[in-house]
This record gives C-alpha cells, structure tokens and sequence, in this order.
C-alpha cells in the first residue's frame, strides 16, 4: 500500500515492534500498512465515527490483516485500557481537540512507551501540554504536501525539556528532520507578516496599533526560529 507523504512520514516515526493505537484512523491505512511491512505486530484502530471505521474495517479484511488489527469505536482515547498499546499515533485533528483527547485519556497514556502528534492547529499548545505532563519531545518533523506545511513530532515518557517561545511555536531545531522545509516554511511566514504589516494605515486607532505590535512580535518569533534552524543547518553540514 502507497502511503501520502505525510502519512508515510508519520508511520516511519512508528519504533519497531510496538503495538500501535492509531486514533481517528479513518481508512486505516497507516496501521494496514505497517503490518503488511511487518514493521509492528498489531494494532488497534479507532474512530469515533462509525462510518469511518466500517470503511477501515473493510480496507483492514480486504489486506488479509483481521487477526492483527482490531477495530474499535471510541471517542478518542476512552475505549483503550491501560496495556493494549505501546505507541499511540494521532493525526490530522486540530491541537485543542488533541489535548483533550490526551488529557481525557491519561491512565491509558500511563503504559504507552511514545506518542507521535500531528496537530493540525495550535501546535504550541500541544507542545506545551507534552512538557508540562512529562512528554519528552525527541524528534519534529515537517512535511510539505498539496500546497500545505504538516508540522508532526514524535515523544516519550520523561521530564527535563526547556522551550523558548520561539520553539513552543515551531519545535527545537536539534530535534527537526526536515530543516530546509522548516525553514522554507518560517521564511515564508515572514513575508506573509511583512506583507501584512506593509498594509496597515500608518495612523489609526488603538486596535490597529496593538495589531501593528502583535505582527512585529510574530516576525521576531519567526525570525528567532530560523536563526536557529540556520546554525543548526551549519553545525550539521
């Protein structure tokens, strides 16, 4: 099975071995996949709508893969039991709705070995909820596909990390995979502020003011965060 580049980016974050629970699984295809490369024994593919795991179920007896993976209706995290799996993968959903899910399923979290997150929005919020709960972010990545920038990280049980705001925004540039996307990605945020920033009235009220103020902030956030891509590039090279 042929994987989009961005799923397939996910299923290659996926360690050997480990049981998979792919939340939202929609067709199923990350999970059929990585049985069908033996990359994992099992897995549990969930979805909180029926329509969508029906769809998956069937992809799943169609792979010959019903023995490896089950099919199970949850909202979110709430029909796994501590034990049942060892990385849990979502993707594809806003960051509000992730943290939740997250924090909604924190006994089953208790026994998974790593979380690997692709949250759609609000990433800075779900790398905040990772530290503040004892995730240890060890790997970002960003995938480019169909004209969109796909942010994703991959982390383990642990305690320890420090962000700055620039990198709760945009990851750590030691831990990225993909630098030149990112700093494709952060280049181009730039010129979008800029351009905006371009297009205030030079005079008005208090708003555009506190708007002119929150733009600049952007760009200096932006701007620290490809600072650090870029030495990071060279200690590399």
């Amino acid at each position: 099975m042929n994987l989009s580049k961005r799923l397939e980016r996910l299923a290659g974050m996926v360690s050997t071995g480990n049981r998979l629970v792919d939340v939202g699984t929609d067709h199923g295809y990350v999970p059929i996949c990585l049985c069908e490369r033996k990359q994992i024994p099992s897995a549990i593919a969930m979805d909180i709508n029926e329509g969508p795991l029906e769809r998956a179920k069937s992809h799943i007896e169609e792979a010959g893969l019903l023995p490896y993976i089950e099919t199970r209706l949850s909202d979110g995290l709430t029909a796994l039991r501590k034990g049942e799996g060892d990385t849990v993968l979502i993707a594809g959903m806003g960051g509000i709705l992730m943290e939740k899910i997250l924090c909604e399923g924190k006994e089953a979290l208790l026994a998974v070995r790593e979380l690997i997150l692709q949250p759609q929005s609000d990433i800075a919020g779900v790398r905040r909820w990772l530290v503040r709960n004892d995730w240890l972010i060890t790997c970002e990545d960003i995938v480019y596909e169909d004209g969109k920038y796909y942010p994703m990280m991959k982390a383990v049980q642990g305690k320890g990390q420090f962000y700055t705001v620039s990198e709760y925004r945009y990851g750590r540039a030691d831990l990225q995979q993909s630098l030149s996307v990112l700093e494709e990605f952060l280049t181009r945020q730039i010129q979008v502020n800029e351009k905006i920033l371009t297009g205030l009235p030079k005079e008005g009220k208090e708003r555009i003011l506190a708007r002119e103020y929150s733009i600049q902030r952007d760009i200096r956030i932006l701007n620290e965060a490809l600072a650090a891509c870029i030495l990071e590039r060279q200690g590399r090279n």
